[in-house]
């Protein structure tokens, strides 16, 4: 809409749309005296491209003209998005109920009837256009509200998302180290143990060979321990707790990795290791139905180019895409009853000629709603129940992936079902 600055007033910008010219010079002259900019019209099709070139302010439209008559040229400004909001006051000699309801059914917001009254037109153009005026008001103040809200939850929750980043780094400290010390515990001694428990085996077998006539109390007993199946067992029991320790090992060293414990701000990154370390700690998420189905994971990794970033946040970025797509699967896992259906996830990763990082996670889960979409990245919007999550998983790395690394994080329906998050990050910025 187009209001005119003249001597700190606001002067209003009106379109008279009619095919009697005395009826435009009449209004125009009595208009354009009371200080409105007037602009003139004798037929439908011009009042259209007059309102496309520039939308006035208020439109007095006669009903009755050759072609395109009153009522078409308003239900087609009211159908189009960019005019749809400019106030229509109708001119009409025909003063029946069923005209006038016909003009407010297309979308007029007043009707005027022939021969004029000046003062009221006068009066019925100053009410709408101090309606409209009021109008416009409430909406920049209400989209300075919508500004002003977005700002502060995007400042909350840049505040919740750092204060999980520090709290996380410090558990995850603190786990490791407390994990550290029994662990290397247990690898200082699984050597010595293994060599002793060998030790014993071999002399116990010495001893039945050079004394095959054992005591009875001595057969008894080792009938009683079964120590054919003793032996083979205890080394497999060692065998068992140096796998599982070396399990905890690799955890632990994802943890490192997935945290830098040892690193801050910026600092090389080995994109696959991330992704590594972020599925070894998912890994027991893999299992769905108390075990009863399993998540597949293919990977197709091409050579990356080791770049700088903020290692830290995009481990957490990592973590929280693949964190949906299991969430996706799970639900679609507990939904659907063909027994056939396989859960999958898919990463690949690759480089472009310009010297970007592709990395795209993709699953065949339940996908996401048209309705959802439109709201993928923005703060505290969440689809899950209470307690299963507070809305900034997506907006968080959305920010961590644009913001900090400079790249594009785009999302794409899967013709076969499920989501697929394609982050591109350039190695050099």
């Amino acid at each position: 809409m187009n209001m005119y600055l003249q001597d700190s007033a606001f002067v209003a910008d009106i379109l008279i749309v009619d095919d009697k010219l005395e009826n435009i010079r009449f209004l125009s002259d009595f208009l354009s005296k009371q200080n409105y900019q007037v602009r003139k019209a004798i037929n439908g099709q011009a009042a259209l491209k007059a309102v496309k070139t520039l939308p006035p302010d208020l439109i007095l439209l006669d009903i009755n003209m050759p072609g395109m008559g009153g009522y078409e040229v308003c239900n087609f400004l009211k159908n189009d998005p960019e005019t749809c909001s400019i106030p229509v006051i109708f001119l009409s000699a025909g003063s029946e109920v069923t005209d006038k309801l016909q003009a407010f059914q297309v979308g007029g917001i007043d009707y005027i009837t022939k021969p004029f009254h000046l003062e009221e037109i006068l009066v019925r153009v100053q009410t709408q256009l101090k309606i409209q005026h009021l109008q416009k008001q409430l909406q920049s103040r209400n989209e300075q509200l919508q500004n002003t809200l977005l700002t502060l939850q995007n400042t909350q929750a840049e505040l919740i998302q750092k204060e999980k980043l520090v709290n996380a780094g410090r558990i995850t400290a603190g786990i490791s180290h407390e994990i550290n010390n029994p662990l290397s515990f247990i690898f200082c001694n699984l050597e010595p143990a293994s060599e002793y428990s060998r030790n014993l085996i071999s002399l116990i077998q010495l001893y039945q060979k050079a004394f095959p006539d054992a005591t009875p109390e001595i057969r008894n007993f080792l009938e009683e321990i079964d120590i054919d199946f003793l032996i083979p067992d205890f080394t497999r029991i060692i065998h068992s707790l140096r796998t599982g320790a070396e399990r905890i090992r690799s955890v632990v060293l994802a943890l490192h990795i997935f945290s830098r414990l040892d690193e801050s701000g910026i600092k090389p990154i080995n994109m696959h290791e991330s992704i590594d370390s972020v599925l070894m700690i998912l890994h027991h998420q893999f299992m769905l139905k108390n075990g009863s189905v399993s998540i597949s994971l293919l990977k197709k990794y091409e050579y990356l180019p080791t770049f700088v970033g903020y290692a830290n946040s995009l481990n957490q970025a990592l973590l929280n895409l693949l964190q949906n797509s299991i969430d996706a699967l799970e639900i679609k896992v507990d939904s659907v009853i063909d027994s056939s259906f396989q859960p999958t996830i898919w990463i690949s990763t690759e480089t472009t000629e310009e010297k970007k990082i592709i990395i795209t996670i993709k699953d065949n889960g339940i996908g996401i709603s048209e309705e959802v979409k439109a709201h993928l990245f923005e703060p505290f919007f969440t689809t899950k129940s209470i307690g299963k999550g507070v809305g900034l998983g997506l907006y968080t790395t959305y920010q961590i992936i644009t913001e900090l690394h400079k790249g594009t994080l785009i999302y794409h329906d899967c013709p076969e079902g499920g989501s697929e998050f394609i982050i591109e990050i350039p190695t050099s910025r």
